[in-house]
């Protein structure tokens, strides 16, 4: 796509409508954006624009509609999957000075805050009120809501309380024709077709989310977890299974095996059993009795399905050390490898051991390591692949081990992504599990929303010939087992 306006001109152009501070242009100043978490793929924008209000925020839409220029919403940049990486000849907008918690309803159990809140900040306001917001991702210190609304963000306690697009009553967003929306709202159902599903998990594809109503609850009065050993994947797969099958829903149910523990331990220093094959996590909230009766339940459960040994936390003190561990896996990893890619997708819960189990097969066959650590309960996997990235070929070899457990999720009736989104890290991905004519849907609602394909584009929806490619390259590899490929 080119650019009819020259660098000097666009700078004026944006600096009359935004302060001289909220844009960036040289090299030194625009670098931290060159990317996301997903380190690995790297793009300097044309300039960074940071605004600071809604006005000002339609106006850089306009000025970008009128000469083309593509743009790439921006969070804190704590994305997986390279969704905010910037794309050639194109701005980055950054929602970070949008920051404000507009409002809190204790009586509704409502809140209504701005993209660049935090994630943290959010139950902290609302702790007053003895509210909080239940979407916990492991970065949520970092992440925003606006984020998060972007990948459908979820955290350890999704099991029980669900991901951003069940927290989420309403959004306010603008179309880059400078329409702005009104979705959803504060009832718990809104009239007409549920755009509001739609945006969130669109990877800033579709419209600049500038205002999000949250859904607030209860802060439990008591909360214990319990921290699960066992000497087999396949006995602690099954407990998962046990336990959803006995009708509990813990509030969060995790799974570590023993390279992650034994990763993570020396680390945090949490108590984990590093003789162990996995452990589970499992916690249970709200009143006392409640609490009581769910841990005995499913120490019962846990017990039944072969746990080598169970440790229930009785303080809260205890209860955050056992869970260290689980949220500090990924800054671990670099205790025992340069680098690490973290794959994420989803499987059905009775498959868990299966695919640890293939897991170490493709160990040998990359002549990798791989942590797996993952939210069970929901079958979202993260499986971190350790490499050095400055050994020639490693990182392909990462990315071919993570592409072929991904295949695995699908092929066992799972998806490519639980919460991390596609962005640039699993275009191919998406060439396996959706077929040219669902591909094709998801490209005709882009275009319905952005026909000039400005908004993020290149991003979480593959093109026909790029997976025309791909299937052709992987099928005489022997690699993909999906027909649909061989069809384009």
């Amino acid at each position: 796509m080119t650019n009819p306006i020259a660098q000097a001109d666009l700078i004026k152009t944006f600096r009359r409508v935004l302060p001289a501070h909220s844009i960036l242009s040289d090299a030194e100043q625009t670098r931290p954006y060159e990317c996301d978490s997903l380190t690995t793929y790297r793009q300097l924008p044309r300039l960074v624009v940071l605004p600071e209000n809604e006005e000002q925020i339609l106006a850089v839409l306009a000025i970008c509609k009128q000469y083309q220029i593509p743009i790439v919403p921006r969070g804190a940049g704590t994305g997986l999957s390279g969704g905010a990486m910037p794309v050639p000849d194109g701005i980055v907008l950054s929602t970070a000075k949008l920051k404000k918690i507009i409002r809190i309803y204790p009586t509704e159990r409502v809140a209504v805050v701005q993209p660049g809140v935090r994630n943290v900040s959010v139950s902290e306001a609302a702790a007053h009120a003895g509210l909080f917001y239940a979407p916990d991702p492991s970065s949520q210190l970092a992440c925003t809501i606006g984020g998060n609304v972007a990948e459908n963000a979820g955290g350890v306690h999704c099991l029980k309380y669900g991901l951003t697009v069940h927290n989420v009553l309403g959004a306010r967003v603008l179309t880059i024709d400078g329409e702005i929306l009104e979705l959803g709202g504060d009832a718990l159902d809104a009239p007409g077709l549920d755009l509001l599903s739609l945006m969130i998990g669109s990877e800033g594809m579709l419209g600049i989310v500038t205002e999000i109503t949250l859904r607030l609850l209860p802060k439990p009065n008591v909360a214990q977890v319990i921290l699960a050993s066992f000497d087999s994947v396949e006995a602690a797969g099954q407990a998962v299974a046990n336990i959803i099958a006995a009708g509990l829903i813990p509030a969060a149910l995790e799974m570590m095996d023993q390279t992650s523990v034994r990763m993570v331990e020396p680390f945090v220093q949490a108590g984990y059993d590093q003789d162990a094959k996995a452990i589970l996590l499992c916690e249970a909230d709200g009143s006392s009795v409640q609490v009581q009766e769910e841990i005995a339940l499913m120490s019962g459960v846990l017990n039944d399905s072969g746990a080598r040994q169970l440790r229930v936390s009785y303080s809260e003190q205890e209860r955050l050390k056992y869970w260290s561990g689980r949220k500090n896996a990924f800054p671990a990893a670099g205790r025992i490898s340069p680098d690490y890619y973290c794959v994420d997708g989803t499987i059905p819960r009775q498959h868990l051991a299966r695919v640890l189990l293939a897991i170490t097969e493709m160990e040998k066959k990359y002549e990798l390591l791989c942590a797996n650590v993952f939210h069970a309960g929901d079958g979202n996997l993260h499986p971190l692949i350790l490499f050095d990235a400055n050994q020639a070929g490693a990182f392909h070899k990462a990315e071919m081990f993570g592409a072929e457990i991904l295949e695995l999720c699908v092929e066992l009736g799972g998806s490519i992504t639980g919460e991390h989104g596609v962005g640039v890290e699993k275009l191919n991905s998406m060439c396996v599990q959706f077929t040219p004519e669902e591909m094709q849907t998801l490209l005709d609602l882009k275009s319905a929303f952005d026909p000039k394909q400005l908004l993020n584009p290149g991003k979480g929806i593959p093109s026909l010939n790029r997976c025309a490619e791909y299937g052709r390259m992987n099928v005489s590899g022997g690699m993909l087992k999906f027909p649909h490929l061989e069809r384009f």
